[in-house]
């Protein structure tokens, strides 16, 4: 791993400044001890233990691109293009699961219905269909369309659990993604343990992904891919740990068939008391390697992040550092959430031999008697991307020599703290992004608005 001088000074600071308050937050050493319950044996049965739930997501997106840039869409045979791209979709989730059976050898089942309803139809605003809205061949929208989330047979041991089918599965490589009215969800076998109380483990492959805003299953591919290259296989195992009561860990490894292996460690550590003050810092590697047909070209890759958040009660500052040391991408698979960067904003900052700084304040409103409502500010900028040293042919970045980009936004959020809608949230959130001539991102301005609402039915 390569910590640039900036990042190892940042670091040292931040160091030194948290032993100046009171360790309220317990160093204390955790033992590797035998968990002290048996989920299993709590078993309520098949029926008596099932659930009948869902939530429903207003997902509205009002993009506007600038500095000439602009979006396709046909009409009647002809290119047209235009620079705002509006997207208002209601995402509805239906999940049935059962309880696990009692016996040494439990087995349950979980179905989810996943429903999506196009609210703006235009051709001329979804310009096309995106990952955001399903479209036709010839750009209309799809009014409506439902398929199959979820659908596994689960079997459990003690405080350990087989998933077979199509399953949510999350770890810093393979992650689902739900940044949209409708999740992503993945198609193979997994085994999560947590046999021990401060120390569990994942392990799992998987053949295909259940995009957002597809009805099909499809093959993995990359997320910046120039070259449409598809893997039929990923497997990936890890681990958690938490050493201290103060420090929780990371450590993962995934095989990409014929595209990368790829590591990731990560750390994160809490110090002091927010009532005063309080210190969380947080470390992510990843290390990226080409493999087997290497169908992504040659890749050789070191990429992390660094944070530090201070906050004093209701307030919080948080500082980040991220650096991509590689002459491609820092790649994560497509219809992932595998990226744990500081930066991964509406930009990931990602790009060859990139470096970025972002700075965000928090604010919340339970401190002054509004709980459940929070606010953010952060900027982050990113410098010195360069793909004039890249050989292969699976990303276009040869023509970034020295770009640059900057990104800000703002947003709000609000959760309802009782009565029927309990756990309803709003979000809404303002981005602006400006970037070089040859930063990929582009110019742009985004508004979105979120609306969750969570039901139970059994």
């Amino acid at each position: 791993m390569k910590l640039s001088s900036t990042a190892l000074l940042a670091l040292a600071i931040s160091s030194v400044t948290a032993t100046a308050y009171a360790e309220t937050q317990s160093q204390d050493f955790v033992p590797t001890q035998l968990a002290s319950t048996n989920s299993q044996s709590e078993a309520k049965g098949f029926i008596d233990g099932q659930s009948l739930s869902g939530s429903t997501r207003n997902w509205y997106a009002n993009e506007d691109k600038q500095r000439g840039g602009t979006f396709k869409y046909e009409r009647h045979g002809e290119t047209l293009t235009g620079s705002r791209r509006i997207n208002w979709v209601q995402g509805t989730i239906l999940n049935y699961t059962s309880g696990f059976t009692q016996g040494t050898v439990g087995f349950s089942t979980e179905v989810a219905a996943y429903n999506a309803i196009a609210l703006d139809r235009s051709r001329e605003d979804i310009k096309g269909g995106s990952n955001r809205t399903l479209a036709h061949s010839n750009g209309d929208a799809v009014d409506q369309w439902s398929k199959l989330g979820l659908a596994n047979v689960k079997a459990r041991i003690s405080n350990t659990t087989l998933t077979a089918g199509r399953m949510n599965f999350s770890s810093p490589i393979v992650d689902v993604i739900g940044n949209r009215p409708l999740p992503s969800s993945f198609e193979g076998v997994a085994i999560h343990s947590e046999e021990f109380d401060n120390l569990s483990f994942d392990l799992g492959t998987f053949d295909r992904v259940s995009p957002r805003s597809e009805q099909s299953l499809s093959k993995f591919r990359s997320e910046y891919t120039n070259n449409g290259a598809e893997t039929d296989h990923v497997n990936t195992a890890g681990l958690n740990y938490q050493p201290l009561k103060s420090l929780k860990t990371s450590l993962y490894a995934t095989n990409v068939e014929d595209f990368w292996n790829q590591y990731y460690f990560g750390a994160t550590h809490e110090l002091g008391d927010s009532s005063v003050l309080s210190l969380t810092t947080g470390l992510n590697y990843y290390k990226t390697v080409d493999e087997g047909k290497k169908l992504m070209g040659e890749i050789d890759n070191d990429t992390y992040s660094l944070s530090f958040g201070l906050t004093h009660q209701a307030h919080s500052l948080t500082f980040s550092y991220q650096e991509v040391n590689g002459n491609e991408y820092f790649d994560y698979l497509h219809e992932t959430n595998g990226i744990y960067l500081a930066n991964s904003l509406l930009s990931d900052f990602n790009g060859p031999n990139e470096k970025s700084f972002q700075i965000a304040y928090g604010l919340n409103m339970a401190e002054y008697g509004v709980p459940g409502l929070k606010f953010n500010i952060y900027q982050a900028r990113g410098w010195g991307i360069d793909g004039t040293h890249y050989t292969g042919t699976a990303y276009d970045v040869r023509n970034m020599d020295g770009e640059n980009h900057y990104e800000y936004g703002i947003g709000t959020s609000y959760a309802v703290q009782s009565g029927p809608l309990k756990a309803t949230t709003v979000r809404a959130t303002y981005t602006t992004h400006r970037a070089s001539d040859n930063q990929a991102d582009g110019s742009i301005n985004e508004f979105r608005l979120v609306t969750t609402i969570p039901f139970k039915i059994l």
